[in-house]
């Protein structure tokens, strides 16, 4: 044992590569229990292909020894020989004091090869070996989680819960409150994200998420606060944060918090337009249009910003501001119906009613089952003098909205 306490002297003073050196020239002449002792050694500096070479050859020698097939199977879990780690943990009996550990090993492997039921038929029969141990409870959770099986997982994790609060280094409130989240259950996982550790800055940006969807904006409103004083480029967090200021009446608070996360995040299309909504009911309309055109300019296909700016515009009445973004977006590529109808709506404003016509008529196939779009567009083109057109508009009109007396009536006197 001499060459092997040098050895482990070696790595206390991290003198590790000569005592890899000792260990790998004693071997040849180790009896089996200086073999056993360098392995773990070999296990401890993370040679598990070393590790192995020397485990091998003692399983076969001690095939009782059952402790020895489950770390040879966890180093073969660990090198990625699957079946052969497979092997070894069927060959450990029931009777055995390492079954239910090799029953665990086995569902773990099952579950990371993607044979879930052959997993959960694993954890179900070291359930019925050991009914009161949590470690089963905890396997049969996490796997659960993993399969987005999540009323089932709150169901397991409960049960770890009553005993234990971590497994693993996982913090089962933490789990439970991110199962509960995820069927809706917003105010009990609140609960259990108050119990749980949150050092890291992404559980605190989805608690305050769950807060936030449980309409608790105060609570959402601190956790974000919190989470940008430890880490102000957490971009993510800013567009969030804003909408709970925006929420609850403090729009000016909302406006900066806009503009700080800019700061780290100036390319952020649904931050630009929330900054934009926030500006425009600070009273600030330049800034408004400013950063609606912005995050059109990084997406020309960002409806909602398009639909924003247009709709002020409207307010504004400035139908040459609508008819220039949208023939500039149209050119893009970009050929949703609504912006043909907005954009002939904006021609008429103009009075330029034959661009207006092309407009409609480009609109036309996108809302020809659309009530509103048929009506407007045939008094559209009554105004142009189209009346058999807007006859068969019309008529169209009211296969749609039959009960409309009135263009009924209207339709009559077209016809007379």
């Amino acid at each position: 044992m001499e060459d092997i306490y040098q050895a482990i002297h070696l790595i206390e003073q991290n003198n590790v590569e000569k005592a890899i050196r000792i260990l790998h020239q004693h071997l040849p002449q180790a009896n089996d229990d200086e073999k056993f002792t360098i392995a773990d050694l070999f296990l401890e500096l993370g040679l598990q292909e070393d590790a192995s070479t020397v485990l091998e050859p003692l399983v076969e020698a001690y095939p009782q020894e059952k402790e020895l097939h489950l770390t040879l199977a966890e180093i073969y879990i660990d090198l990625e020989q699957d079946e052969k780690a497979l092997n070894l943990l069927e060959e450990i009996e029931p009777s055995s004091d390492h079954y239910l550990p090799a029953l665990l090993a086995s569902a773990d492997l099952y579950q990371t090869q993607g044979l879930f039921e052959v997993a959960e038929q694993k954890l179900i029969e070291a359930k019925q070996s050991a009914p009161d141990e949590p470690l089963i409870d905890f396997a049969r959770a996490e796997l659960a989680f993993s399969l987005g099986e999540y009323q089932k997982a709150v169901t397991h994790y409960q049960k770890v819960h009553q005993t234990q609060s971590n497994v693993a280094e996982i913090d089962i409130s933490l789990r439970l409150a991110e199962s509960l989240a995820a069927i809706g259950e917003f105010e009990q996982s609140l609960s259990f994200y108050q119990k749980a550790e949150k050092e890291d800055e992404d559980t605190l940006f989805r608690y305050g998420f769950i807060a936030y969807q449980a309409n608790r904006l105060d609570i959402a409103i601190k956790v974000w606060e919190e989470l940008i004083e430890r880490d102000k480029e957490y971009a993510s967090v800013y567009n969030y944060l804003a909408h709970a200021y925006d929420e609850e009446g403090l729009v000016d608070q909302g406006y900066q918090t806009v503009q700080d996360g800019l700061k780290y995040d100036p390319l952020n299309k649904e931050l630009l337009l929330t900054g934009a909504a926030l500006a425009r009911r600070s009273g600030d309309n330049e800034a408004s249009y400013r950063l609606a055109r912005e995050a059109v300019a990084i997406d020309p296909g960002y409806k909602e910003a398009i639909l924003f700016l247009v709709e002020n515009y409207r307010s504004d009445n400035d139908f040459q501001a609508i008819i220039d973004l949208l023939s500039h977006i149209i050119e893009q590529g970009e050929q949703d119906g609504y912006y043909k109808w907005e954009l002939a709506k904006a021609y008429v404003e103009e009075e330029h009613y034959g661009l207006a016509l092309h407009a409609y008529q480009e609109a036309y196939d996108d809302f020809k089952e659309d009530g509103d779009f048929l009506k407007a567009y045939g008094y559209f083109l009554i105004e142009e003098g189209r009346k058999e057109e807007a006859i068969r508009i019309f008529n169209r009109y009211l296969t749609i909205e039959p009960s409309d007396s009135e263009i009924e009536n209207y339709l009559i006197r077209l016809n007379s």
